[in-house]
């Protein structure tokens, strides 16, 4: 086959189908679900929303750029004290303080780069979760913060319990959806091939021209940055926040479990994983700490039957990608009808 009968592409009317499918989930989540489930159960979807943004961000970071942290909950500090700081002491509106907070976490995350981005493997691992203890610390001694007592959201002060749950809502349905899109489109650019490069080899990356530290600390920044929009979101639900609480390592625990279990270096895996974990946790909140017992032996069970995650499972059978990523080489318009295959 000649050059010119081929063509390289991305997806096919498979993902198309199943993008499109997923469109209309997101559609129904914003404008029948709202209606027909209890305020009770809308706030606890805000909770799969804050999931699928952990999850999305704790990805890119080891699935894609091969950096494993587990200091993620310091972003989620800052997000949830800054939405609350911001709105009430400064005056800001709700939706610039949100937007605020993320900002002030991605600062942060680009200050404390030049530190952990001097350790490597473990030792960054270790290293995020040491500035996110040392942020937890300086966080509970500072009076204008409460200081170890925390603080309490008053910005939804006079504003009925049906609007402020429902503005909520649809305020984490929205960013969920920004979140994912923007980590796609990350990945489907220059950057994205990139971090594919660097998460491979860093060696072969540098010596292809892949600018490691700066694509590195991209991800870095942008992903601590969304996970300080996950902070805030759950600072808007809880309307308090403590140091203990919003900077508890079960933040990043529920990241690392979302992703593994639905599927690492995948965009739709970490998806699947929220919605797992979401269910389960829904399931199992009345079994007390035999509810960690059960997702520790969920996620033992899917790292040995499918170590790509349920994702990967899923793909078996039915490969399609939501979120096409790989590239195929196929042949060109009306070859393709002269049954030649349309992948390699």
């Amino acid at each position: 086959m000649s050059a010119e009968a081929v063509e390289v592409r991305r997806g096919g009317r498979a993902s198309w189908v199943a993008l499109g499918a997923l469109g209309v989930v997101v559609v129904l989540l914003a404008v029948v679900v709202p209606y027909q489930v209890s305020l009770g159960t809308l706030s606890n979807l805000v909770g799969l929303f804050v999931l699928v943004i952990l999850g999305t961000t704790w990805n890119l970071m080891a699935g894609y750029a091969g950096m494993v942290s587990i200091g993620q909950q310091a972003f989620i500090g800052i997000g949830g004290y800054g939405v609350i700081h911001l709105s009430d002491a400064v005056g800001l509106p709700l939706l610039a303080a949100v937007g605020a907070a993320a900002v002030l976490s991605g600062l942060v995350a680009w200050a404390t780069s030049f530190l952990v981005f001097r350790l490597a493997g473990g030792y960054f691992a270790i290293g995020t979760w040491v500035v996110a203890e040392v942020l937890k610390l300086v966080t509970g001694q500072v009076d204008a913060l409460g200081g170890g007592s925390g603080l309490s959201l008053l910005a939804f002060r006079g504003t009925d319990r049906v609007t402020r749950v429902a503005t909520v809502y649809w305020l984490g349905l929205a960013l969920a959806v920004l979140v994912v899109l923007a980590a796609y489109l990350l990945m489907r650019s220059r950057t994205g091939l990139g971090l594919t490069a660097l998460r491979d080899d860093p060696t072969a990356a540098a010596g292809l021209g892949v600018p490691v530290t700066r694509a590195k600390r991209v991800v870095y920044v942008g992903s601590s940055a969304a996970v300080g929009l996950a902070g805030a979101l759950t600072a808007l639900t809880t309307l308090r926040v403590t140091p203990e609480s919003v900077f508890s390592v079960q933040f990043t625990a529920a990241m690392i479990f979302v992703v593994l279990i639905g599927g690492i270096g995948t965009i739709e895996g970490p998806i699947l994983g929220a919605v797992v974990y979401f269910l389960l946790e829904d399931r199992l909140a009345d079994l007390g700490a035999w509810y960690l017992v059960v997702l520790g032996l969920v996620a033992v069970v899917v790292v040995l039957v499918a170590p790509r995650g349920l994702w990967g499972l899923l793909t078996r059978v039915a490969p399609i990608e939501v979120f096409p990523l790989s590239h195929r080489v196929g042949p060109r318009g009306p070859v393709r009808d002269a049954g030649l295959p349309s992948r390699t």
